[in-house]
């Protein structure tokens, strides 16, 4: 699993944030499109992706997107 390839998954879940807005240390929470609903988006992108089961309080105390990146790694 590589970074670059996990930011270009994560920004695909966004239809209005342009791509190039993402990078490990974008504060995802911060975006103007981020809600709960993008959370279990995320949740559902992990687990298909790479077939890891994200529990939400693991996706809380991530603030980055290399945050999360490391947390998925972790699992």
């Amino acid at each position: 699993m590589e970074l670059k390839d996990f930011i270009e998954k994560f920004a695909a879940l966004f239809e209005e944030t342009d791509p190039s807005e993402f990078s490990g240390d974008t504060y995802f929470k911060e975006l103007d499109e981020w809600s709960s609903l993008t959370g279990l988006l995320v949740i559902g992108m992990v687990l298909d992706e790479y077939g890891k089961d994200l529990k939400a309080d693991v996706l809380r105390r991530c603030e980055t997107i290399e945050d999360l990146f490391n947390a998925v790694k972790a699992l």
